[in-house]
C-alpha cells in the first residue's frame, strides 16, 4: 500500500542512532494510537449499550401496551377501541423491537468485535514486544562493557569465552527481538487503518440492514394506521381544548354567581330561604358531650337520604345514619357559645341531636327541609296518585351508586328540570301497573275486602302459633350458634344470610302463580300507607336458612315471625324499586271452605331485594336436595333392612331344614335293631333316649328310698 511508512528492518542487526530516532518516531505514533482508539472503543461501546437499552425498553413498552387490558383504574371504563388500539400499537412496536434486537446483534458482530479484538490483541501486542526490546537492548548493552572491558595483558582463556559467549547471546535475542517489534510496527500501519474502518463500515451496514427490515415491515398498512391514530389524537385535542375552554368558562360563571355565597352569614334579602325543600345537603357542626357539663363540636357533612338524617366525615367511603327524622320535631335552640344551632328529637323523646348551620339562612332551611320530610302531608285523595309519591320517595331514599360521577350528582342542588324528571318518571312506579298486571283482573290477584295489616302478626297457623307461644321471651341467635334450644335446627343448616328489613304490611291474596300478585300487594300497601299517613315501620333483622326464615328483633334477638321454608311459594322484588320485595307465604290453616289461607308480605330493605329473593331460591334448592337426599338415604335404610331380614329368614329357613334332617337321621337310626331283647328283638337308643332313662331310674331310685 503507498504512502505507509516502514521501520527498516535490515539495519537491525547495526542498531544506528539513526534507527533509535526513527523507532521513537513509531513509537510516539503507536502511542497517539492507542490513546485514541481507546476513546472510539469508549464512543462505540456507547452506542453499543445505548442500543441495547433501547431494545430493551422497546420490549418493555411492548408488554406493557399489551397488559392495558388488564389494567383497572379506578375512573376508567372498558374502553374497547383504546384496548384494541394499544394492542395494534404493541403488535408494531414488538416488530420494533425485534428489528431493535437484530441490529444490536450485528452491531456486537460488526462493530464491538474488531475494535475489541485490536485493542485488545494488536495493540496489547506492541506494548509487550516494546517492553522485551527494552530488556533485550539492555542485556547487550551490559555483555557488550564487560566484553570491552577485557584485559590485554592479563588474558584468561574461560572468562573471554563466557564474556563472549554472553555477547553473542544477548545480541542474538536483541536482533531478533528488534526485528519482531519493527515488523509489528509496520504492521500496525496496515492495522490502524483496518481496526478503523471496519468497525464503521460494520455500524453503517447494521443501521442501513435495520433501516431496510423496518421498512419492509412497516407497510403501507401500518403507515394507515398511523395516520388514523394521529386524526384521532388531534381530535381528542381540539375536544379536550374545547372542554378545557367550557371549563374555564364555567369556573367564571360559578366564580361571579357563588361571590354572594362566599360569606358566611349572607344577606337575608339578597339570597332568600327557601321553605319548600325535600332534600338538603351540607356541612354542619354536631356537639358531642365529653362530661357532665362540656361538650365538644365536631364539623361533618350532612345529608338527608329518604327520612333518615346521614353523616359523612371527609375521608369516608360512606355515610352513616345519625337518626330517623319520620315524625321527629326540629326547632331552633339557643346555645351558650354558638349561634345558628336547632334541635332535632326523635319522635320517642330517647335522641336528640344539636347542630349548628353556618348561617341563620341555612338554618331556617334545615328546620324547613326536616320538617317537611317528617310531615310528608300528601293532599291529593287519588290512591294512584299517592301510591306513586310514596314510591319515587322509595326510590329517592335508594343508596345511589358507587361511581365516581353519580356520587356526586347525588348532592348536587336540585332544580326545577329534575324536580318535572321526578315527577315524570314517577308515573311509571309502583302505582302504575305494568301491562301484564293491566290485563288481569285484580280481583283475581287480591281477595276483595281484605285488610291490610300494618304491624307483624304471626301466620294464622296452629304450628306457628304453638311455636311463638313457645317462643316468646327467648333470644334467638341469628348466626346459628348454640344458645338455645331455637338455634339447634339452624345449627346443621350450611346456608346463614342476614339481611336488615323493614315490614311494610301484609295482605291475603288469591293468586301465587305469577309475581304480579307481588308487584299488586305492593301498590295497594304503599297507597293505604299515604292515604292513612302511616311513614313508620318496624325494622328486623331476616335470617335465611335452609330451614326457614325468620323475622328477629335487632334489639332482643327475640323471633317476632318464623316462616317455613316449604310454605313460601312465590318471592320476588319491584322492577324499579329493588328495594321493595314481598314473599307470598300459604299457611297450614284453613278457612270455613277448606283452602289454604295465602297471605303476601311486603318489606323495605337496605339491600337489593333480588339478593334476598335469590337467597330466598338458593335455600329452597338446598332444602330440596336435602329432602331429596334424605328420602334416598331413608329408601336405602329400608332396602337394608329388609335385605337383612330376608337374610334372617333364608337362616331360619335353613336351620329348620337342617333340624328336621337330624330328626329324620335318628328316626332312622332308631329302627335299625342293636342289642337282643326279650323276645329275640334288639333295642336302640339314641344318647338323648338314654339319657332319659337313666335320669329316670335315679329318680325312681331316690322316691323309694324316701318312702
Amino acid at each position: 500500500m503507498p504512502g505507509i511508512d516502514k521501520l527498516p528492518i535490515e539495519e537491525t542487526l547495526e542498531d544506528s542512532p539513526q534507527t533509535r530516532s526513527l523507532l521513537g518516531v513509531f513509537e510516539e505514533d503507536a502511542a497517539a494510537m492507542s490513546s485514541y482508539f481507546s476513546q472510539l472503543f469508549k464512543a462505540m461501546q456507547r452506542i453499543y449499550d445505548a442500543q441495547n437499552e433501547l431494545s430493551a425498553a422497546t420490549h418493555l413498552t411492548s408488554k406493557l401496551l399489551k397488559d392495558y387490558e388488564k389494567q383497572r383504574f379506578p375512573l376508567g371504563g372498558d374502553d374497547e377501541v383504546m384496548s384494541s388500539t394499544l394492542q395494534q400499537f404493541a403488535k408494531v412496536i414488538d416488530e420494533l423491537s425485534s428489528c431493535h434486537a437484530v441490529l444490536s446483534t450485528q452491531l456486537a458482530d460488526a462493530m464491538m468485535f474488531p475494535i475489541t479484538q485490536f485493542k485488545e490483541r494488536d495493540l496489547r501486542e506492541i506494548l509487550i514486544l516494546k517492553e522485551v526490546f527494552q530488556i533485550a537492548s539492555d542485556d547487550h548493552d551490559a555483555a557488550i562493557n564487560r566484553y570491552s572491558r577485557l584485559s590485554k595483558r592479563k588474558e584468561n582463556e574461560k572468562v573471554k569465552n563466557e564474556v563472549m559467549e554472553d555477547v553473542y547471546t544477548s545480541r542474538k535475542k536483541q536482533h531478533e527481538t528488534i526485528m519482531h517489534y519493527f515488523a509489528s510496527l509496520n504492521m500496525l500501519q496496515y492495522k490502524k487503518k483496518i481496526a478503523l474502518l471496519e468497525p464503521l463500515l460494520g455500524y453503517m451496514q447494521a443501521q442501513i440492514s435495520f433501516f431496510k427490515l423496518g421498512s419492509e415491515n412497516l407497510t403501507q398498512q401500518w403507515e394507515d394506521f398511523l395516520t388514523n391514530i394521529g386524526t384521532s389524537v388531534q381530535n381528542v385535542r381540539r375536544e379536550m381544548d374545547s372542554d378545557a375552554e367550557a371549563m374555564e368558562q364555567t369556573i367564571q360563571d360559578l366564580k361571579e354567581a357563588s361571590d354572594p355565597l362566599y360569606m358566611p352569614d349572607p344577606d337575608p334579602n339578597m339570597i332568600p330561604v327557601n321553605r319548600n325543600l325535600t332534600r338538603k345537603a351540607g356541612y354542619l357542626n354536631t356537639r358531642n358531650k365529653t362530661g357532665l357539663v362540656s361538650s365538644s363540636w365536631d364539623r361533618q357533612y350532612f345529608f338527608t337520604q329518604g327520612g333518615n338524617l346521614m353523616s359523612q366525615s371527609r375521608g369516608d367511603v360512606a355515610g352513616g345514619l345519625v337518626m330517623d327524622i319520620d315524625n321527629c320535631s326540629v326547632m331552633a335552640v339557643d346555645c351558650e357559645d354558638r349561634r345558628f344551632c336547632f334541635q332535632i328529637t326523635a319522635f320517642d323523646g330517647k335522641k336528640a341531636a344539636i347542630l349548628q348551620a353556618e348561617s341563620r339562612k341555612d338554618c331556617e332551611e334545615w328546620i324547613a327541609t326536616i320538617n317537611n320530610i317528617s310531615k310528608r302531608i300528601y293532599l291529593s285523595e287519588n290512591p294512584e296518585e299517592i301510591a306513586a309519591r310514596v314510591n319515587q320517595s322509595a326510590l329517592e331514599a335508594v343508596t345511589p351508586s358507587p361511581s365516581f360521577q353519580q356520587r356526586h350528582e347525588s348532592f348536587r342542588p336540585s332544580t326545577q328540570g329534575r324536580a318535572k324528571a321526578a315527577r315524570s318518571g314517577s308515573q311509571c312506579s309502583v302505582g302504575s301497573e305494568s301491562p301484564a298486571l293491566s290485563s288481569l283482573s285484580l280481583d283475581s290477584l287480591v281477595a276483595p275486602d281484605t285488610p291490610i295489616q300494618f304491624d307483624i302478626i304471626s301466620p294464622v297457623s296452629e304450628e306457628h302459633t304453638s311455636q311463638a307461644k313457645s317462643g316468646q321471651g327467648r333470644r334467638t341467635n341469628p348466626f346459628g350458634e348454640s344458645g338455645g334450644p331455637q338455634s339447634e335446627e339452624s345449627e346443621d343448616s350450611i346456608l346463614h344470610q342476614l339481611f336488615i328489613v323493614r315490614f311494610l304490611g301484609s295482605m291475603e291474596v288469591k293468586a301465587t302463580e305469577s309475581s304480579d300478585v307481588i308487584y299488586e300487594t305492593m301498590r295497594q300497601i304503599l297507597a293505604a300507607r299515604a292515604i292513612h299517613n302511616i311513614f313508620r315501620m318496624t325494622e328486623s333483622h331476616l335470617l335465611v336458612t335452609c330451614e326457614c326464615l325468620k323475622l328477629i328483633d335487632p334489639q332482643t334477638q327475640v323471633t317476632r315471625l318464623r316462616f317455613s321454608l316449604s310454605s313460601v311459594v312465590l318471592c320476588a322484588s319491584h322492577q324499579e324499586n329493588k328495594r321493595l320485595f314481598g314473599f307470598v307465604l300459604q299457611t297450614a290453616g284453613g278457612r270455613v271452605d277448606g283452602r289454604p289461607v295465602t297471605v303476601c308480605y311486603v318489606f323495605e330493605s337496605n339491600n337489593d331485594g333480588e339478593k334476598i329473593c335469590d337467597s330466598v331460591g338458593l335455600a329452597k334448592q338446598i332444602a330440596l336436595h336435602s329432602e331429596m337426599d334424605r328420602k334416598a338415604s331413608q329408601k336405602q335404610r329400608e332396602l337394608d333392612k329388609a335385605k337383612e331380614k330376608q337374610q334372617e329368614e333364608l337362616h331360619k329357613q335353613k336351620q329348620i331344614e337342617k333340624d328336621l334332617e337330624e330328626q329324620s337321621r335318628l328316626i332312622a337310626a332308631s329302627s335299625r335293631p342293636n342289642q337282643p331283647a326279650a323276645d329275640g328283638q334288639i333295642l336302640v337308643l339314641s344318647n338323648s333316649q338314654s339319657e332319659d332313662s337313666d335320669v329316670g331310674d335315679e329318680g325312681q331310685k331316690k322316691g323309694e328310698s324316701e318312702a
